[in-house]
This record gives C-alpha cells, structure tokens and sequence, in this order.
C-alpha cells in the first residue's frame, strides 16, 4: 500500500529528499522552504528558510552534497549548506530580469541548472575566487519561459522544456569544473550551448515536465494538450507523440529503461511502456482507493477537508484516488531511473505519497 502524509492544506508546489531519503525540503507554495526529517513513523519540521522573497518555484537537493538549490519568482537562486546545525544561504550571481521557474543539480553536483522567464537557461559553478555561484547562460533558440529541466547520466547534457511548445538537449558541458567532453548518442560537439537536438509538441501544449532515462538514449516529456513524447537518440532521434485522453500532465519520470510514470490534473499517477517506438498505457498506480471524510473534528475538520481539495459548497466530492487536487511534482525515492522501487508524489491537497512502482 502507497504511504500518505498530510502537510495541512496547503499546496505543496516543490519537494526534494536527501540522499539517505529520511529528511524533505518542501515548498507550501510560499516564499518558505521547510526542512522535515523522518522519525517514529512522522514527519517533524526541522527548520525553515526564509530568504527569499517570492514564490518558491524550484527546490532540489544535492545528489552528492549536503546542500540544496531553491529559485522562485523574486529573479534569485539560492545554495544552501548545513553548517553547525543551521542552513546557512550562499549568493548565487543569476543576472536574469524575469523569473526563475526551476533548478536542477546535475548528477555530480558541481553545478546546477536554473530556468527562468528570461528565456533562457543559467549553468551555475562555484567561483572560489570570490566565493559565490556564477553562471553561463544557454539563450538560442530558446523564445520563451524555461518550464523544466533534467540532466543526462554523463553531468554533461541539459534538457529543458518551454512555453515555446519545444523540448531541447543542449551541451552544458564546462572547462571551470574541468569536464573532459566525449561522444555521446545525442551528439559529438559538446562545447557549451550547442544544441544538439529540438523537438516540437505537435499540439502546441506547453512543456510541463521532462525527463532523460537511465541510459540517457531517451528523453521524455509532457504537454499541457494531454501528450506524452519520446524521442530515442538511439534510433536516430525518432520522436514518438501519443495524445492521451487524460487531464494534462505536470509531470515525468522514467522508473525503468521501458517504463515510465505520469502525473497531473487528474490527480493520479498513471504507467506506460516505451518499446520500439510505440507508447502503450500500462495501468493506473491509484485505482479505486476512495478515501472516506472522518465525521469527527466537527466543523473545523468540515472545512479543512474542503480546503484540501479546493471547494466551497457541501456537495461531495471526494475522489476515487488517494490524492485529492492537481499532482504537482514526481520524484525517485528508492533505486534510480534505471530501477526505481519507490516514487513520491507531491500535490496541491498538501500531501506527500510515496509508491511503489509497479
């Protein structure tokens, strides 16, 4: 059975675990970031970071470090490093006048990666000469808001997806974290900014989530006219579309080289297979598991429920599904793209499930 934790009723829009998986930074769809850990079956806030300004739009934590990136819509980026027991926030250098949309550590954490409405993408590394974070940008041919982002298996390739209705690979490669680039199926010239491939969405649906496989050879991504798009840099960057009959997606994963998991508006997380150019529906991950309204807490419960799932009347409408609003982002939580045992959902119900990927 999924395990279900309720953060209250806010929204979570953002959410990323530690490398050990017992501690979560998550975003209530606030200027706030909170740090919860993990113990007697629990989750107990730890401590919350305050520095910015705006929405957070963007958390992730560190594959190989005890720190974590957030962005949000105040135009800033943040790193944050545990240090005697308090997350203290190192300045990142962004230079961007819209704002920032995503982040995404690359698999080696030497860098990371910031989306924004800038149109543009922004590598940071650290600058150990004047102790902060700077960038290069990636800009052409991008002509509208950076919405996602994933990093290949080698730390050297970006993928990003956009409001432009296209996916593309770029080379993030860079000579200031001493990166040796070498051929890869997506392409040879990996000097920093070339793009290597560009894939429209043929219904003109903006990008909401991509993701690359364990192998790196395929990349996938949903659009806001209900697709899911594969294009496989094995056989020749073959693009694979299939408009499904769902509400739009927010979000993808690969749980294995053939297997992936996708989730939005209609607030449960469904599987399908990718084999030799075909995408095939596999199953709903949440069926028919109707969760009943206690009757107890009076009132108070009364409209907290109805806070939880976005309504204001008495009518019922409770869904057949563990969550009850849109999913706003999936995560690995046990094993990697190539085997993942377990994933995690995040919604706008407030509540954290962790799956088993089946």
């Amino acid at each position: 059975m999924p395990e279900s934790y309720s953060f209250g009723v806010d929204p979570i829009s953002c959410h990323s675990w530690n490398k050990e998986r017992n501690q979560i930074a998550i975003s209530l769809n606030s200027n706030e970031v909170e740090i919860h850990g993990f113990s007697g079956g629990r989750w107990t806030l730890k401590e919350t970071l305050t520095d910015h300004a705006q929405r957070i739009t963007g958390i992730d934590w560190s594959p190989k470090s005890n720190q974590i990136v957030t962005c949000a819509a105040d135009r800033n980026a943040h790193v944050w490093t545990l240090t005697d027991g308090k997350w203290k926030p190192a300045l990142v250098v962004l230079g961007i006048t819209r704002a920032a949309t995503c982040v995404k550590w690359s698999p080696e954490g030497n860098k990371f990666a910031v989306g924004s409405g800038n149109r543009s993408v922004s590598v940071c590394y650290f600058d150990s000469m004047n102790d902060w974070w700077t960038n290069k940008k990636i800009k052409k041919p991008i002509r509208s808001t950076i919405t996602c982002l994933d990093w290949h298996k080698n730390n050297q390739l970006l993928a990003c997806g956009s409001t432009d209705f296209k996916a593309r690979v770029y080379s993030a490669s860079m000579k200031e974290v001493n990166e040796s680039p070498s051929p890869t199926s997506w392409g040879s010239k990996l000097t920093f900014a070339n793009l290597l491939a560009e894939f429209p969405t043929e219904g003109g649906g903006w990008i909401h989530g991509i993701s690359f496989s364990g192998s790196g050879d395929k990349l996938a991504w949903v659009g806001h006219d209900s697709s899911i798009c594969v294009a496989d840099s094995a056989k020749g960057n073959l693009l694979t579309i299939v408009k499904t009959e769902y509400l739009p997606f927010v979000d993808i994963t690969w749980t294995s080289e053939t297997a992936l998991v996708v989730a939005g508006y209609d607030c449960v997380p469904l599987s399908y297979t990718y084999n030799n150019g075909a995408i095939t529906f596999k199953a709903k991950i949440d069926a028919d598991n109707k969760q009943t309204e206690t009757k107890k807490g009076g009132a108070m419960a009364h409209f907290r429920t109805q806070d939880t799932r976005g309504t204001t009347d008495n009518s019922d409408t409770t869904l057949n599904s563990i969550h009850q609003n849109t999913i706003t982002q999936i995560s690995i939580h046990s094993g990697t793209k190539d085997k993942c045992a377990k994933f995690s959902t995040t919604a706008a119900d407030g509540q954290l499930v962790i799956w088993d990927c089946k």
